[in-house]
Formats: structure tokens, C-alpha cells, sequence
């Protein structure tokens, strides 16, 4: 019989460090985390699964019902479910969700087939910018934020655009625009300067994707007596604006908080720890955050790409045990967010600070800790 990693773990969980100690590097705070690393074959091809099951048992049953407001909620929680999809994609791009990397490939492209998302550009826009260089301006374009002269110098649409990304009801346009459209779904030279053939295979396959599940609802209308426009909205377009806004949402709680920072010399940004001090760690009630894989035990998928989904909670465990005082955990609630939302408009580098969009400096918030 073999033994239980996480027992394993618990005996080689290493003793909590002075805050005004060293940080120890990144491969060994690594090895803290392997006994809980080992990837699952059967385990991740049956979360796969089931998460499919359940999305096409949604959608059929959106095909179904008759009332426009279970359709309403149907389509809601179908997009929550390729929210779930997503991130199994997540992690398969990562090559942390099996132990297989061909494998990996394959139930990524199959995982990311719901959210129409092009592996192979997710893979190189996620894994290799936006882990590589987490906060570094410059470099990592997820959420970066402008400063004060740099948000001056746009035009007034992008100005208004940019207001309205950081209002706290702008991330899901924030990502369908500014991640999925401009940067995965057929980029632009000036988007994607490289030109792999796997940039457009890949491109191809989430455009068939969409097509074949808007061509089943066109059908599915037909056959059942309803209007094709109306099936469309409720079982593709509602489930598709749902998790944008729901990935937009994870995305920007993930690398918006005033505790984190952000960098513009590579020097310094290496010397502050990135790997552990630009995330947050997002605590919600109720379990909520097992619902969405635990993608939200943040700070230990970015110290270590390779654990796998289904170990992110006992991984981040350890973390924070280890390292007190450096590691920001946030219990969710609105009133945090909007704060955030306020405070978190522009970013002064010198300063290393948040400002409004007149840069005046907005100050910690009063709703986090870094644990």
C-alpha cells in the first residue's frame, strides 16, 4: 500500500520563518511543497469528465425547461461549469494535472473547448509572460496597471474604457476584450509578433468549437419548436458572458490588491520575491472555493506550476504556515472589493503605491492582512 502524501507532508512540514529572515529560494520552498505535488491519472480524468457531464446536462436541460428565468439560471450555472472546465485547462497547460505531458495536451485542448480557448496561445501568453514575469511591468500584461502620465496620454475612449475595467464591474469585459479577443482568438502580428501553425490550429479548433455548439442549438430549436436566436442566448451567449465575467472577476482578485506591488526594474522586482508576494490568496465561506478547484489558494500555484489542482489547499497550507507576515490572504466580500476597486486605479512605481485616476495616493485598504 502506498502512503498518503499528505501524511507524508505532515512530517516534513518545515518550521515557520522569522519574517525578517532570508527567504529561502524558490527551489527549496519548492521542495516543501513535492510531497503533496504527485499527479493523479485517474483522479484528473474523472474531474474532467464529470465537470462535461454536468455542462452538457445543463445545456440540455436549457433546451428543456420552458420558463425563461430557469433558462436565466441554467445558463448561469453553465457558465460557472466552464469556468470549472477552464481551469482544468489551467492546469493541463501547466503540465501539473497529470503526470503525462501528452496527455496533458490533449485534456487541455478537450478542458478548454467550452471557454473557447486556444491552448497553445494560453499557453505561451500564461505560462511563459504572465508566470515569468508576475507584476513586472513591461512584461506581464495581466491587469497591468497605468501610471498617472501613461493614463493621461491615451485617447478619452481609452480613458473611459480603462475607468470602467476598474470600476468593479469591468473585469469580465476586461478579459473578453483585452485577453481572449486581442490576444488567444486569431491575434494580431502586433498582438502575437510569432506566427506558429499551431497559433492557428489551435485558433481553428475553438472557432469549430463555437460553431458546432451554436449549430446544435439552431438545431435543437428546430426540433423542439423554439426560436433559434432565443436558444442561442440562453445556452451560448448567457453561459459565455457568465464566465467572462467570472474569470475576469478570479483573474483580477488573483494580482489586484492594495498589499501588492508592482515593478518596473527587473533587478528589484527579482529581489522583492514575486513568486510569493505578488498573488493573493482569496478566502471565501461555505467551501466556495473547492467549487472552482481551488484555484484560489493562488499563492502556491505560482510558487510551484507543478501541483496539481486537487493539492493547491494542502499546498497552500504549508506555505502559510512557513511564511508568516509575507503571504496575502484576503477573506472575500464585496465591501473589500469595491474597496479595492477604488483604491486600485493607477500605480505609482517610485513610490511603489496605488493612486486614483488623478494620482493621488489611495492607501491601504482595511479589509486584508498578509498572513
Amino acid at each position: 500500500m502506498k502512503p498518503d502524501p499528505f501524511s507524508a507532508a505532515e512530517l516534513v512540514r518545515p518550521a515557520p520563518l522569522a519574517k525578517e529572515a532570508p527567504l529561502p529560494s524558490r527551489k527549496q520552498i519548492r521542495a516543501w511543497l513535492a510531497p503533496v505535488s504527485a499527479q493523479r491519472t485517474g483522479l484528473a480524468i474523472a474531474l474532467l469528465v464529470l465537470d462535461w457531464v454536468i455542462f452538457a446536462a445543463l445545456i440540455s436541460a436549457i433546451v428543456l425547461v420552458t420558463p425563461w428565468w430557469a433558462k436565466a439560471l441554467l445558463g448561469c450555472a453553465a457558465g460557472f461549469v466552464i469556468g470549472r472546465l477552464f481551469i482544468i485547462g489551467h492546469d493541463a497547460c501547466h503540465q501539473s494535472y497529470t503526470p503525462n505531458r501528452t496527455l496533458n495536451r490533449w485534456l487541455g485542448r478537450i478542458a478548454f473547448l467550452a471557454s473557447l480557448t486556444p491552448y497553445s496561445l494560453w499557453e505561451v501568453g500564461h505560462n511563459v509572460v504572465h508566470h515569468g514575469y508576475t507584476n513586472l511591468k513591461g512584461k506581464d500584461f495581466v491587469w497591468q496597471p497605468f501610471s498617472l502620465e501613461e493614463f493621461r496620454a491615451l485617447p478619452k475612449w481609452r480613458q473611459t474604457l480603462e475607468r470602467f475595467y476598474r470600476s468593479g464591474w469591468g473585469p469580465g469585459l476586461y478579459y473578453f476584450i483585452e485577453m481572449w479577443w486581442l490576444k488567444m482568438f486569431f491575434p494580431s502580428r502586433k498582438q502575437m509578433p510569432s506566427r506558429r501553425p499551431i497559433f492557428l490550429a489551435d485558433s481553428l479548433l475553438s472557432l469549430a468549437a463555437g460553431v458546432v455548439w451554436v449549430g446544435a442549438l439552431v438545431w435543437a430549436a428546430q426540433a423542439t419548436g423554439q426560436s433559434a436566436w432565443a436558444l442561442v442566448g440562453w445556452a451560448f451567449v448567457l453561459p459565455f458572458v457568465f464566465w467572462n465575467f467570472m474569470i475576469g472577476f478570479v483573474v483580477y482578485a488573483h494580482h489586484t490588491h492594495t498589499a501588492v506591488i508592482w515593478h518596473e526594474d527587473k533587478t528589484a522586482w527579482a529581489a522583492a520575491d514575486p513568486f510569493v508576494s505578488t498573488t493573493v490568496h482569496l478566502q471565501f465561506p461555505m467551501g466556495i472555493g473547492s467549487l472552482v478547484h481551488n484555484i484560489m489558494e493562488h499563492t502556491a500555484h505560482h510558487v510551484d506550476m507543478s501541483v496539481p489542482l486537487y493539492s493547491l489547499k494542502k499546498a497552500q497550507s504549508i506555505l502559510e504556515e512557513a511564511l508568516p507576515g509575507r503571504i496575502v490572504i484576503q477573506n472575500f466580500s464585496w465591501s473589500w472589493y469595491f474597496d479595492t476597486a477604488r483604491r486600485c486605479k493607477l500605480y505609482d512605481i517610485a513610490a511603489q503605491q496605488w493612486t486614483d485616476f488623478e494620482g493621488r495616493p489611495t492607501g491601504q485598504t482595511t479589509h486584508g492582512r498578509v498572513a
